[in-house]
């Protein structure tokens, strides 16, 4: 886990009226004069079922929140969605969101613009592309073999990302781009919550996600689909390739 170049101090973090977690919304504030006592105490974090919302998870759960006077409340999210809407409107303190979904609130991208604050890196890499298998099965398990079998067995592709300027949007179009798929003419992306992936992929809704670990992982388990790159190795795959 790393951290921006800057270390707030606990001031700096607990002003009035926000509160500041992995990644988060902070509001102008001030202290009572001669008080370092957080002037909110309960601090409201969004977050979405995924490996990296565990930081902010335990730090709830074993108290590490405690010895800084404040209180977390947690605020399982159903979508990313849903996370931007209550960061935007107040209605959550801080939340773990995905990075380019931050700064698409930041510019005003798709939604209200709103300035935001990042303070804590909760995870590199950790993401995979998948593919269904039934795609799979028909030879597609990696981006080359998927451009062929889109080039021979013609039919409308589906692929899925969780949020229109997320990180695994981003992931998704320049993978399938590298291997000469434009993801805006020759395929339908849609946008789908993380926790959905899986059982979407079941009823045959997409033919390919990116999305954020557990769900790449579950559904291999499941018998429904195969991992065809990690984010750790796109950008080196994409570079061999081009």
């Amino acid at each position: 886990m790393t951290t921006d170049r800057t270390i707030p101090t606990r001031r700096t973090l607990l002003k009035a009226g926000a509160a500041v977690s992995l990644t988060g919304l902070v509001s102008g504030g001030v202290f009572a004069a001669g008080s370092d006592k957080p002037e909110k105490e309960d601090i409201k974090i969004g977050f979405i079922p995924l490996t990296d919302c565990a930081s902010v998870v335990m730090a709830s759960v074993l108290g590490f929140d405690k010895k800084y006077g404040i209180k977390i409340v947690l605020s399982k999210e159903s979508s990313w969605a849903s996370v931007r809407d209550k960061l935007v409107n107040g209605e959550l303190d801080a939340a773990h969101v995905l990075y380019g979904l931050l700064y698409g609130v930041q510019m005003g991208v798709g939604g209200a613009r709103k300035d935001m604050a990042v303070l804590m890196n909760l995870n590199h890499n950790g993401q995979a592309i998948t593919l269904s298998k039934k795609v799979a099965d028909k030879g597609g398990v990696d981006g080359a073999s998927l451009a062929k079998l889109m080039q021979t067995d013609k039919r409308e592709y589906s692929f899925a990302q969780t949020f229109p300027t997320g990180t695994h949007a981003m992931w998704l179009y320049y993978w399938l781009a590298t291997y000469g798929i434009n993801p805006l003419k020759d395929a339908k992306v849609i946008t789908v919550p993380p926790p959905q992936m899986v059982a979407n992929m079941r009823v045959g809704n997409m033919d390919g996600f990116c999305v954020g670990e557990p769900w790449n992982h579950r559904a291999i388990v499941d018998g429904v689909g195969v991992t065809a790159a990690t984010t750790q190795d796109i950008l080196g795959v994409c570079a061999n390739s081009s």
